[in-house]
């Protein structure tokens, strides 16, 4: 891009003595929690930055974590209405004979597919997976084609799916990065089926199920979302809570016992919540600049972000932050809302947080052949000497 940069700070214009006060205690942060687990993530849901990792793309069993996807795909598919909560399914042999954790769906018995998603959700039934991922894709072979295929839609570099269960298996691996991008995606997605993830408990048969998530008891920001645990995945829980508009997404994959997966997910929101803030720096239509514009009917076209640029930082660090806006200098009408003419770049401290395209915010058409001359000349001038 043949273009200039423009530097615009953030800070906001206060006295100087009153600020000096302010930012001498601005932003410090400590070190994160030591957390026992094999691996993990905390991410802010709003930016996608993660606060805090250890081990983010080591490739570990999923165990339920895998019915996250599980559900995603039912969410989706409700979405974009090629599946109805109300219809049926029938019950399959193999649904009905599956192991481990159970909804207690009977062979032969009609189910529907809102109480087969909850038993997925709330009671992490491997016969209600199995169930659902049948009458989604006619066999839950075809079914775990479907989940890598919406892997590698959103981007999770080191998952692969052989069932939708999370029951051992070679092929079967994800990350803890892998799940706080699947989450986040459910979250923001699909908000009315993560809403089911706050319920305690679900009664399916006059058999009454709670929640594993123990955090849904302990801390009322937590509205979410997913246990895991075999022999050989050890215990795993995602959990993500809200606080102050603020969301966070926490992942402990490989502790211990039940105990401690909780409480390390609550050392992990804990942390992010006391120390980091989710500020919106800009929103989305607001004018940043203007941009010159040649041979149009206007010298001038506003640009802006097409969305809210929201950034992560420590908090009370926003008076740190700047932009740079490197934007295109020989822009030529026509123009159209929506063009993308520039950079800009959001950075704390001189590290990027984020970069995202600048766009016009209104349409600039072309001038009338006068117009046209002029601006011909004088960018032809400015050529022989810049």
């Amino acid at each position: 891009m043949n273009g200039t940069m423009i530097r615009r700070s953030l800070r906001l214009s206060f006295t100087l003595f009153l600020l000096v006060p302010l930012l001498a205690s601005a932003g410090l942060v400590p070190r994160a929690p030591q957390i026992e687990a094999t691996a993990y993530v905390l991410m802010d849901a709003s930016t996608g930055h993660l606060i805090v990792e250890h081990n983010v793309d080591k490739r570990l069993p999923p165990a339920s974590l895998t019915k996250i996807m599980t559900d995603y795909i039912a969410a989706r598919e409700i979405h974009r209405g090629n599946l109805d909560p109300r219809e049926t399914t029938t019950v399959s042999v193999r649904a009905w004979r599956m192991g481990g954790s159970r909804m207690f769906i009977q062979e032969g018995n009609q189910v529907s597919v809102e109480d087969l998603i909850k038993g997925v959700i709330i009671s992490s039934g491997n016969d209600a997976s199995v169930a659902l991922a049948e009458h989604i894709a006619g066999s839950e072979e075809a079914f775990a084609d479907l989940m890598n295929q919406h892997a590698r839609r959103l981007g999770m570099e080191n998952s692969s799916f052989a069932n939708s269960t999370g029951w051992p298996d070679p092929d079967q691996y994800t990350s803890a990065r892998d799940m706080a991008i699947l989450s986040r995606a459910l979250i923001r997605e699909h908000p009315e089926n993560y809403s089911l993830y706050r319920e305690k408990s679900f009664t399916y048969n006059d058999i009454t199920q709670r929640n594993r998530n123990l955090l849904l008891w302990r801390d009322e920001s937590v509205d979410g979302i997913k246990t895991g645990h075999t022999r050989e995945s050890g215990y795993s829980l995602v959990s993500s809570a809200e606080r102050d508009g603020m969301r966070l997404i926490s992942v402990v994959m490989g502790a211990n016992s039940e105990q401690a997966r909780a409480r390390e997910s609550q050392s992990l929101l804990n942390y992010g919540f006391r120390f980091f803030e989710t500020y919106k720096a800009y929103d989305a239509g607001e004018s940043l600049t203007p941009l010159r514009v040649w041979m149009g009917t206007d010298n001038e076209v506003n640009l802006g972000a097409s969305e809210d640029l929201v950034v992560t930082i420590p908090k009370d660090s926003h008076e740190k932050l700047s932009a740079e806006m490197s934007l295109d200098s020989r822009v030529r009408a026509p123009v159209r809302a929506g063009d993308e003419l520039g950079m800009v770049t959001i950075s704390l401290n001189g590290d990027t947080l984020l970069e995202k395209p600048l766009v016009a915010l209104s349409d600039v058409e072309r001038g009338g052949i006068f117009r046209r001359l002029i601006d011909s000349i004088v960018l032809f001038f400015r050529g022989l000497f810049s």
